[in-house]
């Protein structure tokens, strides 16, 4: 009965095809779109792709042949690419090749060089890790640089050492746009990974001018490592933050001065200097810069005017109280803002004394770099708004008269003691201060009968 009925059906079907004929259509192709990422996942997930059917040894002959700026874009193609690039990274081989260079170059040329190279390592080690959680990246990346001696502080004395800078160059261009929380981590790995605290207490908690070779390996890390590779002022304002953070306030200044205070020719810290000598402006320009850099606006979160002036009033007595000249070319050099800051608070506390010998050095340093000596004069203008009558007014402009006689007399007796020693600096400086003082007043006489 199985088979009858399906004769039947059969026959009933061709019977009906027979009887009613109709024209068939031949489909019209249509065209389809593949997209970009779906040609990715199609050679990704096929056996038959061509990166699949490459021996392992012929896909690393291929790395071989590309740059690290290739290699970083090839990495980014997809998931499985990336996976093999990172064992393709990993490998000591590949590490022995590309990541220990020499850093002791002769050459500004070579030395351009080894910077460029580690910017694209940088860049390479950014995209290729880019879908682990920071904390993987981390480990991953910092890895691949232990044990390298010019990486390390203490480890390598040459002078001329690119490690640092190469160091630099490849953690700004590997963290370069990320949020501030993810830099706080990297801030806090890097310190774990090199004991940077730990170090950092080890020289602020010693005596001035003591360990100076350790404060140098110090002060060269932080600069070359991790603040001077910024271009910008927020990234690099942050850095120098989050070193400062944890310390009470006379830490603080004693490391943003192993950080950015003077060095001798041959490397030392210019302690002494600072203590017994007037110094060109050159030697207390970075340290000046420091200062804006964490005070320029005082509006910032993580600084206020207290404690601006709490570093300062720290800062100036290391190791021992500074020349006047320092001090007034450092505020100077600091510009008007902080400058008057600095002034305004000593007035309104009643330091009248210190304050004027402070303007007299600083209209000498006005005389001495070139200073148009109008600054100088408003500075003044300024500093008598503080005060609330003219009595104390008058008496403002009466002790800085007076200080400008007593610095003067100061400075003729030297130069009478001095004179057979052949020691034409005091007199310069003593011939500087009368034609400031000159220069001054007629400003000063200028714009109050104008």
């Amino acid at each position: 009965m199985v088979r009858k009925a399906t004769r039947n059906v059969v026959k009933y079907t061709l019977t009906h095809k027979s009887h009613k004929r109709t024209p068939r259509r031949r489909p019209r192709p249509t065209r389809t779109i593949v997209t970009r990422s779906q040609c990715t996942c199609t050679v990704d997930t096929t056996s038959g792709s061509f990166f699949h059917s490459l021996p392992t040894e012929v896909f690393d002959m291929i790395l071989d042949k590309l740059s690290m700026l290739e290699i970083s874009v090839l990495s980014m193609v997809s998931k499985a690419i990336t996976r093999y690039i990172l064992d393709y990274i990993s490998t000591l081989a590949w590490k022995n090749k590309t990541i220990i260079q020499s850093f002791h170059h002769s050459t500004c040329l070579e030395n351009r060089s080894t910077i460029e190279h580690y910017r694209d390592l940088g860049l390479l080690f950014k995209r290729c890790t880019l879908l682990q959680p920071t904390k993987d990246r981390l480990k991953f990346i910092f890895s691949k640089f232990s044990q390298i001696p010019c990486f390390l502080m203490e480890q390598c004395l040459a002078p001329d050492c690119m490690g640092f800078s190469s160091y630099g160059v490849f953690l700004q261009t590997l963290i370069a746009g990320w949020d501030e929380l993810e830099c706080h981590r990297v801030f806090n790995f890097l310190s774990d990974l090199t004991n940077l605290l730990q170090k950092i207490e080890a020289v602020i908690m010693g005596k001035p001018g003591v360990r100076w070779d350790q404060k140098l390996q110090l002060r060269l890390f932080c600069r070359k490592v991790l603040l001077d590779p910024w271009p910008s002022q927020p990234e690099c304002q942050f850095w120098l933050t989050q070193l400062l953070k944890p310390w009470p306030m006379v830490s603080q200044a004693h490391l943003l001065f192993i950080l950015y205070g003077p060095l001798m020719p041959e490397g030392e810290g210019g302690w002494q200097d600072l203590v017994e000598r007037g110094l060109p402006h050159c030697a207390l320009w970075d340290l000046a810069r420091a200062i804006l850099l964490l005070f320029g606006k005082l509006e910032a979160k993580y600084q206020t005017t207290n404690s601006l002036l709490a570093i300062l009033e720290e800062l100036i007595v290391i190791p021992q109280p500074w020349h006047v000249e320092n001090v007034a070319r450092l505020l100077v050099l600091c510009g008007s803002s902080l400058c008057y800051t600095v002034l305004a608070s000593k007035a309104i506390n009643g330091r009248i004394l210190e304050i004027s010998r402070l303007i007299v050095y600083i209209i000498l340093v006005c005389e001495k770099d070139g200073y148009h000596m109008t600054w100088a004069v408003k500075m003044v203008q300024q500093i008598c708004k503080v005060f609330s009558t003219a009595p104390e007014r008058f008496c403002f402009i009466q002790q800085l008269e007076n200080m400008f006689s007593e610095v003067t007399r100061e400075f003729f007796e030297l130069s009478v003691i001095v004179n057979h020693l052949d020691d034409r600096e005091t007199f310069q400086t003593l011939c500087f201060l009368m034609d400031a003082s000159a220069r001054f007043h007629t400003k000063f006489l200028h714009m109050f009968l104008k």
